[in-house]
């Protein structure tokens, strides 16, 4: 992967202060998203092949048959599912 440059410039008003400068610069890269994907960036990852995507889409599927299977019998509350997250935790 060659490193692509991208260039942001931002010139300095006549009365702005250097703060307000580097807020603006900053949020005119994060609205290019080159914050998000310089740290997409930040670590290499090894690209997985379509013979494991496939698999996990398969088991996703499943699981997903099963637990709208479950909710279809009346075994299965989707609404307790919702508000049960984060509880059972001790701080």
């Amino acid at each position: 992967m060659a490193a692509v440059g991208t260039r942001v410039e931002v010139l300095r008003g006549k009365n702005e202060s250097s703060t307000a400068l580097i807020r603006r610069f900053t949020r005119r890269t994060q609205g290019l998203g080159l914050v998000r994907e310089m740290r997409d960036r930040r670590y290499w990852h090894r690209t997985k092949s379509k013979n494991v995507g496939h698999k996990r889409a398969l088991i996703n599927k499943v699981r997903r048959e099963n637990y709208n299977e479950l909710v279809k019998l009346g075994k299965i509350d989707p609404a307790a599912r919702k508000n049960a997250r984060g509880k059972g935790k001790k701080h």
